[in-house]
């Protein structure tokens, strides 16, 4: 649906369920207006302004990068199959770019990777030598559970770096 936007030396990679239909209709990344997730970006200071969805190709400049868990679905997470997600092919993209920082873009992404729940904010565990934290949703379906105060503490720890 989407491609994914790593490269090895990337500080942070973000990676979500799957790209929703509004996603994947524009080729970009968290694309519906209801998304908070440029706006936090902005917010918490990790880009200079807020980005426009289509713009999503200039975050490598500032070590950002993207990916999903399903790369052949779309929609939202209760529409996917139960094997649209790939947790093995994420680990390797990991491993192969080696990011400092993994942060999953809601608890349904962190649990359907690493195989488990989780709660928000610093994880025990690694993917190889990147660090994990699990952020709330910033889908405008989640807004009732929307908090940016893992945001914040997610920036400070990216750029303590």
């Amino acid at each position: 649906m989407l491609p994914d936007l790593l490269q090895p030396g990337l500080g942070l990679v973000f990676c979500g369920t799957a790209a929703g239909r509004r996603s994947a209709a524009e080729g970009a990344y968290y694309a519906h207006p209801g998304n908070q997730f440029w706006r936090a970006l902005h917010a918490v200071q990790l880009t200079p302004r807020q980005f426009a969805p289509a713009e999503f190709l200039l975050l490598p400049a500032l070590g950002i990068g993207l990916t999903d868990l399903a790369k052949h679905h779309m929609g939202n997470d209760d529409e996917l199959p139960r094997d649209a997600f790939d947790a093995l092919a994420l680990r390797r993209k990991i491993e192969r770019h080696a990011p400092t920082l993994l942060a999953f873009t809601s608890k349904a992404a962190a649990r359907a990777a690493l195989g488990h729940a989780v709660g928000y904010g610093w994880q025990r565990e690694r993917i190889h030598e990147t660090r994990l934290y699990v952020l709330p949703s910033p889908s405008g379906q989640a807004r009732g559970h929307w908090d940016i105060g893992p945001w914040q503490e997610l920036a400070k720890g990216f750029r303590a770096l």
